[in-house]
C-alpha cells in the first residue's frame, strides 16, 4: 500500500480507479481495511481514497491527541498530494467526526458528504468522564478494553452470526499501539459540537443509521437528520453500529445512488 510522510509520518492510503473522488475514511479501532469491498465495487465508476487515519492500521501515531481538526489536516494534506480537486467524503463512527471537522475548514474540497453511524455532537460532561475511565483502562490493559469494545458495537443477538467477523476486528484493533488507542479517545473526548454546521452547509447530506446502534442512539439523531438543508437518510431497523458488515448490500447501494446524484 502506498504511503506519504507528513512531518516525518507515515500516512497509509490505498488510491483505485479514476474519476471523480470518493473519500473513505473508518472509524475508531478500524482501518481502511473496513472499505475493501466498497472501493473495489466504486472504483469501477469512481477514484476511491481511503486513509488510515493516524495511528491506525498502518499510519504512524502523530500527536498525544488525535484531535478531529488533527486529523482532517492530514486527510487535507493526502488529497492535496494526491491533487484532489473535489470529493465526497464517507466518514465511519469516528472518520464521521473527522469528515464534520474537514467540512468546516475545507468546505471547498467537498462536494458533499455522509456520516455512517456517526453523528454532529459533542461529548457530554458524562461521556467525556466516561471516556477519562476508559483511557484509565486502557493505560492498564489494552487488549482486555478492545476485546470487550468491538462486540459491544454490534447488537448482541448478531453475535453469533458475525462471531468471525468480531474476532478479526479484535485482531486487527488488537495491533495498535496503546498511544494511538488513548490519543484517538483524547480527541473524541474534546471533539467540538458541530450542529452549525450542518444547520448553514450548503452540502447535501447523507446520513446512515441504525436504530439498534448503541454509539449513536436514535434519541439524539432526530434533531441532527432535519439540520441540513439537504439530506437523506438510510435507516436500517436491525442494525446497530457496523452497517458496512451488518448490511453491506444496502449501504453500498445508499452511498453508491448518492454518489450518483451529487457527483
Amino acid at each position: 500500500m502506498p504511503a506519504i510522510k507528513i512531518k516525518k509520518k507515515n500516512i497509509n492510503y490505498t488510491d483505485e480507479g479514476a474519476g471523480k473522488v470518493i473519500v473513505l475514511l473508518h472509524g475508531f479501532t478500524e482501518s481502511l481495511k473496513i472499505w475493501s469491498s466498497f472501493s473495489t465495487q466504486l472504483s469501477k465508476k469512481y477514484r476511491v481514497i481511503a486513509i488510515d487515519l493516524p495511528g491506525h492500521g498502518k499510519s504512524d501515531c502523530i500527536a498525544k491527541v488525535h484531535t478531529m481538526e488533527r486529523l482532517a489536516e492530514v486527510v487535507f494534506t493526502v488529497l492535496k498530494k494526491l491533487k484532489v480537486g473535489k470529493c465526497l467524503m464517507v466518514g465511519h463512527s469516528m472518520g464521521g467526526y473527522v469528515t464534520l471537522a474537514f467540512a468546516a475548514q475545507y468546505p471547498e474540497i467537498l462536494r458533499g458528504f455522509s456520516l455512517f453511524h456517526s453523528h454532529c455532537f459533542a461529548d457530554t460532561n458524562v461521556e467525556q468522564e466516561k471516556r477519562s475511565r476508559t483511557i484509565a483502562f486502557v493505560n492498564q490493559d489494552k487488549f482486555s478494553f478492545i476485546a470487550q469494545f468491538i462486540p459491544e458495537l454490534f447488537p448482541v443477538e448478531v453475535h453469533v452470526k458475525f462471531a468471525k467477523q468480531i474476532e478479526r476486528m479484535v485482531q486487527r484493533a488488537s495491533k495498535m499501539e496503546k498511544d494511538a488507542v488513548i490519543a484517538a479517545l483524547e480527541g473524541m473526548k474534546c471533539r467540538k459540537d458541530q450542529t452549525e454546521l450542518l444547520k448553514t452547509t450548503k452540502h447535501p447530506v447523507l446520513f446512515i443509521l441504525g436504530q439498534k446502534d448503541s454509539r449513536a442512539p436514535l434519541a439524539r439523531l432526530w434533531e441532527m437528520i432535519a439540520l441540513p438543508s439537504v439530506s437523506e437518510t438510510l435507516l436500517l431497523r436491525d442494525c446497530g453500529h457496523m452497517g458496512y458488515i451488518e448490511a453491506p448490500e444496502i449501504t453500498f447501494e445508499s452511498i453508491s445512488a448518492f454518489a450518483k446524484r451529487i457527483l
